[in-house]
């Protein structure tokens, strides 16, 4: 809309909003442009034989994760193939009653990470600056 109006937004592209606003999109941007990622499965996980089958690939524990949304909802450790199932109904559910979608993907679960952020912030004449690291490991959930 702000485009059809000829207004300038200050903030990412409509593309980099949608494309961060899906984990499953952005982690597959984030990897095609070279970028490490956690391992795990680069796409939608649709039923429990598939979500045993790439919990068993990647190896406990792992992370059963909705591609939309935040906040730690529609997320599930797992650490065995019983956990895994359970996790998997869980997390598409609170998915689907959160954010409307209930795709989910799986991950390797990191044990203690370090969760550490940078902003870069550019114009459109070629500046750019970036912000001190943020330290979010410790978050509300997860």
């Amino acid at each position: 809309m702000l485009q059809a109006n000829n207004v300038t937004f200050i903030g990412p592209g409509t593309e980099a909003i949608v494309a961060m606003g899906d984990k499953i999109e952005s982690k597959k941007l984030a990897k095609n442009a070279g970028v490490s990622t956690v391992p795990g499965y680069l796409g939608e996980v649709d039923d429990m034989k598939e979500v045993l089958r790439i919990s068993n690939e990647i190896g406990y524990p792992v992370m059963i994760k909705a591609s939309a949304g935040g906040g730690g909802k529609g997320m599930r450790i797992a650490f065995n193939d019983q956990e895994a199932e359970e996790g998997f109904k869980l997390s598409k559910e609170e998915a689907i009653n959160s954010f409307g979608d209930g795709r989910i993907f799986i991950e390797k679960y990191i044990q203690a990470p370090r969760h550490i952020e940078y902003q870069i912030l550019g114009d459109m004449h070629g500046n750019y600056v970036w912000l001190p690291e943020r330290e979010c490991s410790v978050q509300r959930r997860n």
